[in-house]
């Protein structure tokens, strides 16, 4: 009932309130929010305001984001206590990793489902330092992001390699069409003063300082914040760009895209599964670390 005030526990209600202030606060307003909820702007702001009444104060982004995660985490806990696998488990995900021959993400979440039909599994595609966040401070309770440094509030293990490579697409003056019997289309030796001549599209996000300093002798003239924003930029046919060799490999194989000097210009990228430390995982995230663990 609106007016109506929490005593001392929360309640379903409460929680979809606490998850459209959320979605607002993640959105950066109500009119974004409006879009995600699907549900109307005045019924967002009709939310918020039952939401402040029944908590019995201004809303605070941090401490009210803080409280749901720590109630859907006692929820997920209590339900845990159940032989049958119930609850949430939020993962947040790195850009680009489905297409992994090594990637065994799909393997765990199909184990999960089988032990525990009703649970709910949330996954968000999220830049790493966002998974990192989030799973600090709750609202995950796992990630897959590249290792690029450590944080001491997490736990990582290390899942995979990957390859990156710098490529071309067809239409770039250094691409070259592969003839009967030749090997261009898996890369073509190029040399280093020819590829600084070439616009060149530079990753927006963290890397390690010696995938930086590959980087450092190519021609910015465009970035972007992910892998997919790289392929959109190469497959233009006007810049250079690195992706990772697994992403790269349908175009390379239709004879879209041609890696450049592959042995010369490639780095190894490091993933880690991440968790909080000094907080008991919530029972389907130890259930689908374990499915993990178990896969060669």
């Amino acid at each position: 009932m609106r007016g109506e005030v929490m005593r001392g526990q929360l309640g379903d209600t409460d929680l979809r309130l606490l998850r459209i202030f959320r979605k607002v606060v993640e959105c950066g307003g109500f009119s974004a929010a409006e879009i995600e909820l699907n549900i109307s702007r005045s019924a967002i702001s009709m939310a918020m305001s039952d939401l402040e009444t029944r908590l019995g104060l201004k809303l605070c982004q941090r401490g009210a984001m803080q409280m749901l995660a720590a109630a859907e985490g006692f929820r997920t806990r209590i339900n845990g206590l159940h032989a049958w696998l119930k609850g949430e488990l939020n993962i947040g995900i790195t850009d680009n990793l489905v297409t992994m021959p090594e990637m065994h993400i799909t393997d765990a979440l199909s184990a999960l489902k089988g032990h525990g039909p009703e649970v709910m599994i949330n996954i968000r595609m999220i830049p790493p330092n966002e998974i990192e966040r989030a799973v600090l401070d709750g609202r995950l309770h796992t990630g897959v992001i590249p290792t690029l440094k450590t944080l001491p509030g997490l736990e990582y293990r290390s899942l995979y390699e990957e390859t990156s490579c710098l490529y071309c697409a067809r239409g770039h003056v250094l691409f070259r069409e592969p003839r009967a019997g030749d090997t261009l289309a898996r890369g073509r030796p190029v040399g280093e003063e020819e590829i600084r001549q070439h616009d060149a599209v530079l990753p927006a996000y963290a890397q390690t300082p010696a995938i930086k300093a590959l980087h450092e002798p190519l021609k910015a003239a465009a970035s972007a914040t992910d892998r997919e924003g790289i392929a959109f930029l190469v497959l233009s046919g006007r810049y250079l760009g690195y992706l990772p060799t697994h992403y790269a490999e349908r175009w390379v194989r239709d004879g879209q895209m041609q890696a450049l000097s592959p042995v010369a210009n490639s780095y190894v990228t490091y993933y880690s599964a991440i968790t909080r430390k000094s907080r008991r995982q919530a029972k389907p995230a130890r259930r689908a670390q374990a499915a993990r663990e178990s896969k060669p």
